[in-house]
């Protein structure tokens, strides 16, 4: 066996992505994946794993907008059928959350997205330093 394919396997996919979804690098666990609220760090402050490869682009928010919008609708539809609720109780209560769910849960999903490129060796995530 190559070496190649012995090194493709050190990477596991699950526990990339949880560490991402923690905000922290996929490689190491330790260091911060981000500076700023969504910029990725060019690389770990820990080990040093360049994290500037990522593309994860629209797919973030796609997949918040999803989340959101299922616990709004489970939870419109379950307020609808328990109780008489006026037009305005929406107003006052689905919309903060509509606003305030995606931008609570983008990081960790854009955190657990770069992990998965970043696991998988996709947009040179396998030509680092660490591979």
């Amino acid at each position: 066996m190559t070496t190649e394919l012995n090194v493709a396997e050190d990477r596991n996919t699950g526990r990339a992505m949880w560490r991402g979804a923690l905000c922290r690098c996929p490689h190491c666990g330790q260091g911060k994946m981000f500076r700023r609220y969504l910029k990725v760090a060019d690389q770990c402050d820990v080990c040093g794993e360049e994290l500037d490869h990522h593309r994860a682009d629209d797919f973030p928010p796609y997949i918040a907008i999803t989340i959101v919008g299922h616990i709004i609708i489970f939870l419109m539809l379950h307020m609808d059928m328990t109780y008489h609720v006026q037009p305005i109780t929406y107003v006052l209560t689905m919309v903060p959350l509509a606003i305030l769910l995606p931008l609570a849960i983008l990081p960790s999903i854009k955190g657990a997205i770069v992990g998965l490129q970043w696991a998988n060796r996709m947009y040179g995530f396998g030509t680092g330093q660490h591979d």
